[in-house]
């Protein structure tokens, strides 16, 4: 029998095995998870002739190193980075085909943050509440890669896509996110709502995968105190006691104290994914309060 899988031989600063995540759950206390940039993510899958739904590798700044035990095709999507075979050059954003006991490198970013692996079949962990993913807030799924682990595959649904390269957006020179205000914008100054919609911020070296932290100036607040915990939504922008924001990601907590002054819009979560340290940052304000 053939032995579909890969073997970690080197995992990266942070490699993660993430799907379309586990929505639903957060009455439960479980984020929703999944790959931070989907749309990148879904592309991959593509190329390789998986459903948008199988799960696939997400890196971290520099890529990782895996070697399949049986023949498989792998494109590498997401961040733009150097792709390797046995160390020849390989395409980037296109369907490779690396043999059995080949060595697929994936390199470290040549901009943006998150490169994604999809390999043909998908990465068939054990799946969790109907994800494969990795939360690495909750801990549920499996745990980030390590040198040495043996991921399973599964088997090949269709043939991968007969394209030479696909066009895919480039990281993001400035981060322009898309803002309704509210719930909690009546707990700030009026002058902290017009600092955060018109001041530039930057993309924090702290951020990750449960929020994007920003640096700039704080946002003042009208009255002290605390919230009591409330539920926290993806792309709500969170202010803690520094009054620098943070947009809570896929792997954010469900509940919060700490008041949500304006929530981000939908469609421009993906490009946070890519956004590097430094990225500067601008809140538009659009559509109406959300209470």
């Amino acid at each position: 029998m053939t032995d579909r899988a890969l073997a970690v031989v080197r995992a990266g600063a942070l490699t993660t095995v993430q799907d379309q995540g586990r929505p639903g759950h957060a009455h439960l206390g479980v984020p929703r998870s999944g790959a931070l940039d989907a749309p990148a993510a879904a592309l991959v899958n593509r190329l390789v002739g998986n459903p948008a739904e199988a799960a696939l590798l997400e890196t971290t700044l520099n890529g990782c190193a895996v070697r399949p035990r049986s023949t498989v095709i792998v494109a590498v999507g997401g961040a733009p980075c150097p792709v390797t075979v046995d160390g020849r050059p390989a395409a980037w954003g296109a369907p490779v085909r690396v043999p059995a006991g080949s060595l697929l490198s994936v390199g470290t970013a040549v901009s943006g943050v998150r490169s994604y692996v999809g390999v043909s079949g998908g990465v068939a962990v054990e799946p969790v509440l109907g994800s494969r993913s990795t939360d690495l807030l909750s801990g549920l799924g499996p745990p980030p890669l390590t040198d040495g682990m043996v991921l399973p595959l599964g088997t090949p649904m269709a043939p991968h896509a007969r394209v030479d390269v696909v066009p895919q957006p480039r990281p993001p020179a400035e981060l322009v996110l898309r803002v309704t205000l509210g719930p909690r914008d009546d707990w700030f100054t009026t002058a902290a709502i017009h600092t955060l919609t018109t001041h530039p911020y930057r993309v924090s070296s702290a951020s990750n995968r449960i929020g994007l932290r920003t640096e700039g100036p704080a946002l003042e607040r009208a009255r002290p105190g605390e919230l009591p915990s409330e539920g926290m939504v993806l792309g709500a922008i969170q202010v803690p006691p520094d009054g620098r924001p943070v947009v809570f990601l896929a792997d954010h907590p469900t509940t919060g104290g700490y008041p949500v002054i304006a929530v981000v819009r939908p469609d421009d979560l993906p490009a946070t994914a890519q956004a590097v340290p430094g990225t500067p940052v601008r809140f538009v304000q659009v559509g109406t309060r959300t209470r």
